[in-house]
């Protein structure tokens, strides 16, 4: 069987030896960088199927190569893992908002990242809930199940996987209310490191896509003091 390979990429040599080590006894493969714009060379050569970037290096930053991984199509969906000394509440939801599926601060536990990477990974090969239906719409949006293409107003719009699975859970059940912790569960599973700020980040970068109007949206709604509901049918 082949081996998942993850790139662990930190200007702290020290740090990339630590994590290399311990991901390769856990039976995953490393590869090593030590400046944003090699971890970047080495996603597009190597196509892993993980990438830990610290979030200050040289050449590019982790927020510069996240960046470039959203923003191309061949690795749009490629989980991404942001490991930094940064723990600025703002760092955090920035890291969340351009496309990070987690974020660790340091100094960390070891078996913590190794939980979190095993999270991420099970996360990433989940396809959305099937509801029995291969096609679904309501107003101008339409979620295709069959080719995993969302539309809005016959125009294609772009979503990650977390923001399709979202998408298409919220369409299935209109009407009804979720909670933060209710979404995580039916959308996320039972990930034990994902925050309910994390509902947040996808909801604003959902509405960003579907919404004609983000500050006034007419499908994704918020119910204060509660959460969130897609539109009566």
């Amino acid at each position: 069987m082949t081996k998942k390979r993850i790139v662990v990429a930190d200007d702290e040599k020290d740090i990339v030896e630590l994590v290399a080590f311990n991901l390769e006894q856990e039976g995953y493969a490393v590869s090593r960088a030590f400046d944003g714009r090699r971890a970047l060379e080495m996603v597009k050569m190597e196509r892993p199927t993980l990438v830990i970037l610290d979030l200050m290096m040289p050449e590019m930053n982790g927020m510069e190569v996240c960046r470039v991984i959203r923003a191309n199509a061949d690795t749009v969906d490629l989980p991404v893992i942001m490991l930094t000394a940064k723990s600025d509440p703002l760092d955090k939801i920035l890291g969340l908002e351009i496309g990070a599926d987690d974020y660790i601060t340091k100094p960390f536990h070891v078996r913590e990242l190794i939980a979190r990477v095993r999270s991420v990974l099970r996360r990433a090969g989940r396809k959305p809930e099937e509801s029995g239906q291969e096609l679904l719409s309501f107003g101008g949006i339409r979620v295709d199940m069959r080719s995993y293409q969302t539309t809005v107003d016959e125009k294609p719009v772009e979503l990650s996987s977390r923001e399709f699975k979202l998408l298409h859970f919220f369409i299935s059940h209109p009407g009804r209310v979720y909670t933060r912790e209710q979404l995580l569960d039916r959308v996320w599973g039972d990930e034990s490191f994902v925050e309910p700020r994390t509902v947040d980040v996808h909801i604003s970068r959902l509405r960003n896509e579907i919404e004609p109007d983000k500050e006034n949206p007419r499908y994704i709604l918020t119910v204060r003091g509660i959460g969130y509901k897609f539109a009566e049918t």
